[in-house]
């Protein structure tokens, strides 16, 4: 699951992106409007956290322009104001989900789990298949009853795989929705990282390498 935080307060841009870091989500981070507009339109989100009030352009009007271009990333919008008008007004500019501040972190998590759920077709929040169980709202994985201690990016892989049904996914597509813009573009992460998932999965093996396709469960 990859994520845009759009914050102009920078302590707590980088205490959400942390957060959901250790949430096993890959995120970036925008401290402006400009700048998150820019990267949301650059790349494949599948949530926006954007604050309301951003410098250089207001949170209303990105999330506007982020619908009239047709942006798949399902908004999440942030306020310090919680009035039932703000309410309305922020939904009513296309965001999906609206969370006032201050905020408990494990409801932002939450909500960032229910929303990355609704930007593809929709799959439960538990998926299954033979002995893996994979709880995407908990972020918690197990096989055969037994639980998987998976790195952030060995859950993203995983999670990318599961919910997509068969379909095979390339490396370009996992390194592109699992890592985040920092990541340089010929590293060979997708393939180490299958290595250590497939070993941590134990066997039968469940992950399929598909010739010049990528992998598929």
């Amino acid at each position: 699951m990859r994520v845009l935080v759009v914050e102009d307060d920078k302590e707590m841009a980088e205490t959400v992106a942390t957060g959901l870091r250790q949430s096993h989500m890959a995120v970036d981070v925008a401290f402006d409007g400009p700048g998150g507009l820019d990267r949301a339109l650059c790349n494949d989100y599948d949530v926006i956290v954007l604050d309301r009030d951003l410098p250089g352009m207001h949170g209303d009007e990105v999330c506007a322009e982020l619908i009239v271009s047709g942006c798949r990333g399902r908004v999440l919008m942030l306020t310090a104001a919680a009035t039932t008008e703000d309410l309305v007004d922020g939904l009513s500019l296309g965001a999906d989900d609206y969370l006032p501040k201050p905020f408990d972190f494990p409801v932002l998590v939450a909500r960032v789990s229910a929303l990355a759920r609704r930007s593809h077709p929709a799959v439960p929040p538990v998926v299954r298949h033979g002995g893996l169980v994979m709880d995407t709202a908990r972020r918690t994985a197990s096989r055969d009853g037994q639980p998987l201690k998976l790195a952030p990016k060995e859950f993203g892989v995983l999670e990318l795989l599961l919910t997509s049904r068969g379909r095979a996914v390339s490396a370009e597509e996992l390194l592109e929705r699992v890592w985040d813009e920092a990541t340089d573009p010929f590293t060979n992460a997708v393939k180490i990282t299958i290595s250590r998932l497939r070993a941590k999965l134990g066997d039968p093996p469940i992950i399929e390498t598909v010739a010049k396709r990528g992998y598929r469960i």
